[in-house]
């Protein structure tokens, strides 16, 4: 009897609590007067990067960074139709990285209050060598799954010897070529997490899921 060929796809996720918070925030200020725009913007942008670089002294921040600042002018148009004087606007983005959860927490709460400022959004993430290590933890156990399925649809046809052919990332498996063995393996994982509207200082558990495709030889 000729082997049966079995083809399964394994899938399996974990869900890992943020490790790190990267805040997004601008500082801006707007005027009729634009050298005075430019002059406030520039002192208040000051304090915010010496608290930035105390936070990484302290260990709490990772990295950080700032844009240059940019300023423009605009002209609005009053409920009448009419052109008013131009109105100019200074702005400077920061994003910093946190390693300390608490601390972003603290800092994000004190800047909220003050003029100018408003955060954008906060990303949150985990640290590389976690990503690395979760990430071939789920692609190991993707893997386990589809033989588990390839042995399961076996068995059903009264089938007792597996033998894998090819496992391959979810749609880079070979369709209609001649089956052989691969030595390497890689596995697709997909982060993803959702932040939500407004300033969020909890985040959500990060969903790593992989998913993996087999073929088997059965007899």
């Amino acid at each position: 009897m000729s082997d049966v060929i079995i083809t399964v796809r394994g899938e399996h996720e974990l869900r890992i609590a943020p490790e790190r918070a990267t805040v997004h925030l601008t500082l801006a200020f707007d005027g009729a007067d634009r050298a005075q725009v430019v002059e406030k913007t520039l002192a208040a942008a000051g304090p915010v990067r010496e608290g930035i670089e105390a936070q990484k002294n302290a260990g709490g921040v990772v990295e950080w960074s700032s844009e240059r600042m940019g300023v423009f002018s605009d002209r609005p148009w009053n409920s009448e139709g009419r052109q008013l004087a131009p109105v100019h606007r200074a702005s400077v983005d920061f994003t910093a990285t946190f390693a300390d959860i608490s601390a972003m927490s603290d800092w994000v709460a004190e800047l909220s209050g003050e003029a100018g400022i408003s955060v954008g959004h906060i990303d949150w993430h985990l640290t590389p060598q976690t990503e690395a290590e979760v990430e071939r933890v789920v692609a190991a156990q993707a893997v386990g799954v589809a033989v588990a399925r390839a042995r399961a649809y076996a068995e059903a046809l009264g089938l007792h010897n597996v033998t894998p052919l090819e496992i391959a990332d979810r749609g880079l498996i070979s369709a209609g070529a001649p089956v052989q063995a691969k030595a390497a393996m890689r596995a697709a994982a997909a982060f993803d997490m959702e932040s939500g509207g407004g300033l969020e200082l909890q985040g959500e558990e990060i969903t790593v899921s992989a998913t993996v495709e087999g073929r088997f030889a059965a007899n």
